[in-house]
C-alpha cells in the first residue's frame, strides 16, 4: 500500500509538471491529453526555455545532492548482502529529481523513482517491525517492484522484475510475497490513475511471415541493445560532476530543446514516440531520424550527469528500429511481408530490445504484454524474437570480455555469463555456489535443488 501511495503520487507529480511546463490540461493533473500533444501544442521558444530550465534543475540539484545528501544506496544494494539502508533524505530528492526533469522533457526514464521510494519505504516498515535481514532484504525488493506495478499499472510485470533482477532466484514464499505486494500497489494507484494500460493497439493478426521475421531478425535486436548498454554505460562511468555537472545539464538540456522546435517527439521518456510506432504513425525516415538522435541525446544527458531509468527509452529505440527494419522488408519483398503492420513489428522489435537490453527476457515480455494489452497470438514473435535476442546479447558480451581480458577465457567461471542486471544471488547461483545460510529461509527450493546436484 506504502509503494502504490508513493508510486500514485509521483505519476500525479509527473503529470502536474508536465501539464504546467508545457501549458496543456492546467484544469486537473490527470488530464487526458498525452504529453507529446501537449508538447506538439506549445510553441518552439516555450520548449527551448522548458529544456533549460530542466537542465538548470537537474545540474543544480544533482550537484547538491552529491555534495550535501548522505551517499546514494541502490534498490539492488539495499536488497543485496549486507542490506545497507537507503538514506532517506538524499534518496526522496533523488526520486523528485528524476520524476522533474522527465516532466520537464529529458529523454531519461521515469521507472527508477518509484522503485526507489517502494524500496525506501519498504526499508522502513521491515525495520519497524523489526524483520531478521534476509527477510528485510526480501521485503525491499517487492517494495521495488510494487512501485514499478503501481506507476505503469503492471502487477505481474512488477513481480515477474522483483524475482528475474531483483532476487535473481525463484521460491514460493518470494514469489506469493512480490505478487501480492505489486497486486495490491497497482490497484492503490488506480485510485488516483486509474485502470488504463500504457499503449492503446489496435488489433494485429500474427501471420507465418512475422514469425519467421523475429525468429531471423531477433538476434539483431541483441546485438543494438549490446551496443546501446556499452553506451550508455560508457556515458554513465564519465558523467559530469562537481561544478562542470549545472554547466553541462545546462548546455545538454538546451540543445534537446533546440532539436525539439522541430521534433517535438524527442521530448520526454519515448513514450510518445513509442505509441506512434505502435499505431505504425511513423515513416521509415522519420523513424531513422527520431532513433539516432534520441539515442544521442539519452547518452548525452548521462554524460551531462542527469539521472533516471532506461527501460522506456530502450523500449522507444527497439519499437523505432523494428519499424525502420520492417518497413524496408515490406517494400523489398512486399509479396512475403506486405500484409504485416508497421506497429507488429514495433511490438515485437520492442520487446526483442527491451530484453536484452535490461536483462531480463521474462519481465520484457509480461511488460509489453501489460503495457500494450497486446492479442495473445502476439507473444509468439515476441517470445521468439527474445530467445535470439538474448543469445546473441550474451555472445556480444562474452567477446567483449575476452577482448578486454585475453587470459580470461580459460577461466571456468567467466565462461558463464551472468546478467548485468543480476543481482548477487543470482550470480552465486549462476557459478554454482552454496547457498548463504541467510538465503536458506527464503529460498527452500533452490537450496535442496542445490543439495540433490
Amino acid at each position: 500500500m506504502a509503494a502504490g501511495i508513493g508510486g500514485m503520487l509521483l505519476a500525479l507529480l509527473l503529470r502536474l509538471v508536465q501539464h504546467v511546463a508545457f501549458g496543456y490540461g492546467l484544469d486537473a493533473a490527470t488530464a487526458h491529453a498525452s504529453f507529446l500533444q501537449g508538447a506538439s501544442m506549445a510553441d518552439g521558444a516555450r520548449r527551448v526555455a522548458v529544456l533549460a530550465v530542466c537542465g538548470l534543475v537537474a545540474g543544480l540539484g544533482w550537484w547538491a545532492v552529491y555534495r550535501h545528501g548522505r551517499k546514494l544506496v541502490s534498490v539492488k544494494q539495499a536488497a543485496g548482502p549486507g542490506a545497507p539502508a537507503m538514506p532517506g533524505g538524499a534518496t526522496v530528492a533523488h526520486a523528485l529529481l528524476q520524476i522533474i526533469t522527465v516532466g520537464l522533457g529529458s529523454p531519461l526514464g521515469r521507472e527508477v523513482a518509484p522503485r526507489e521510494i517502494g524500496a525506501l519505504l519498504a526499508g522502513y516498515v521491515s525495520g519497524w517491525a523489526g524483520l531478521a535481514v534476509e527477510y528485510r532484504r526480501l521485503l525491499v525488493a517487492c517494495g521495488a517492484g510494487a512501485g514499478l506495478a503501481a506507476v505503469y499499472n503492471v502487477p505481474l510485470g512488477g513481480a515477474v522484475f522483483v524475482l528475474e533482477v531483483l532476487v535473481g532466484a525463484f521460491s514460493w514464499p518470494a514469489a506469493a510475497m512480490a505478487m501480492g505486494s505489486s497486486a495490491l500497489a497497482a490497484w492503490v494507484a488506480w485510485w488516483g490513475l486509474g485502470a488504463e494500460s500504457q499503449y492503446v493497439v489496435p488489433h494485429m493478426a500474427v501471420t507465418p511471415a512475422l514469425v519467421i521475421w523475429a525468429l531471423v531478425l531477433g538476434p539483431m535486436f541483441g546485438v543494438a541493445a549490446h551496443g546501446f548498454v556499452t553506451l550508455t554505460g560508457t556515458a554513465r562511468a564519465h558523467a559530469a560532476r562537481g561544478w562542470r555537472l549545472p554547466l553541462a545539464s545546462l548546455v545538454n538540456f538546451t540543445v534537446i530543446g533546440l532539436l525539439a522546435i522541430y521534433l517535438p517527439q524527442l521530448l520526454g521518456n519515448g513514450k510518445g514516440a513509442a505509441s506512434l510506432s505502435f499505431d505504425s504513425d511513423l515513416t521509415i525516415g522519420l523513424a531513422a531520424l527520431l532513433l539516432v538522435l534520441k539515442v544521442a541525446i539519452e547518452a548525452s544527458s548521462l554524460r551531462a550527469g542527469a539521472e533516471g531509468g532506461l527501460l522506456t527509452p530502450g523500449l522507444t529505440n527497439g519499437a523505432m528500429l523494428a519499424l525502420i527494419v520492417g518497413g524496408v522488408c515490406n517494400q523489398v519483398l512486399p509479396g512475403v511481408f506486405g500484409a504485416v503492420p508497421l506497429g507488429a513489428y514495433a511490438i515485437v522489435g520492442a520487446t526483442a530490445f527491451l530484453a536484452s537490453s535490461m536483462s531480463m527476457p521474462l519481465t520484457a515480455i509480461v511488460l509489453l504484454a501489460e503495457f500494450t494489452r497486446m492479442d495473445h497470438d502476439m507473444l509468439v514473435p515476441a517470445v521468439v524474437s527474445v530467445a535470439g535476442s538474448i543469445c546473441a546479447s550474451r555472445w556480444c558480451a562474452k567477446v567483449a570480455a575476452r577482448r578486454a581480458a585475453p587470459g580470461a577465457a580459460s577461466n571456468p567461471v567467466v565462461a558463464m555469463p551472468v546478467p548485468q542486471s543480476a543481482s548477487a544471488a543470482s550470480a552465486a547461483a549462476a557459478v554454482a555456489q552454496p547457498v548463504p545460510p541467510t538465503a536458506q529461509a527464503s529460498a527452500p527450493d533452490l537450496v535442496s535443488a542445490n543439495r540433490r546436484s
